[in-house]
């Protein structure tokens, strides 16, 4: 992790402690994820207890105190999605990318992760693949999506 990223994105907060939070969402932005380095310059730099900066990072469900992969698959599990056939795509996914849910590939490209719901119920099954939402999705249909980012079988 270069820490002159961190400065930089700590000064442009001004140092202030008050902007504790988007400062570990624009590291997280920038990192995928929120390296115990950066956790710990942040803390520095703001002259805070690391204490207080890791109850922020582990608060929010949206941070990832691991190596994410470069590609974040999220599936919706919510009920909807659920009866749609959401089970099913999560299977495909574990079974094709040959890791679980919340667990990155090797190769740090590929992350699977659920969710309970995205409020976006009418869409379901729904996958969200680096923020694209694919609503309505088969198993057909999310092989061509991956494919896109060249991680098919």
């Amino acid at each position: 992790m270069d820490l002159a990223k961190v400065d930089r994105i700590v000064d442009k907060y001004q140092g202030s402690p008050a902007a504790l939070l988007p400062i570990l969402q624009d590291i997280q932005a920038q990192e995928n994820w929120l390296p115990r380095e950066a956790l710990q310059r942040v803390a520095d730099k703001l002259q805070v207890p690391l204490t207080r900066v890791y109850g922020m990072a582990t608060f929010f469900r949206a941070f990832s105190l691991k190596p994410r992969g470069k590609h974040i698959c999220t599936v919706c599990m919510g009920t909807a999605c659920h009866v749609r056939g959401a089970p099913k795509l999560v299977e495909k996914i574990e079974r094709d990318m040959k890791i679980r849910a919340g667990e990155t590939t090797p190769d740090l490209e590929f992350t699977l992760e659920t969710v309970n719901c995205v409020g976006a119920c009418a869409l379901g099954p729904l996958v969200i693949l680096d923020g694209t939402y694919h609503g309505n999705i088969t198993s057909a249909k999310l092989d061509k999506v991956l494919k896109g980012i060249g991680r098919t079988k």
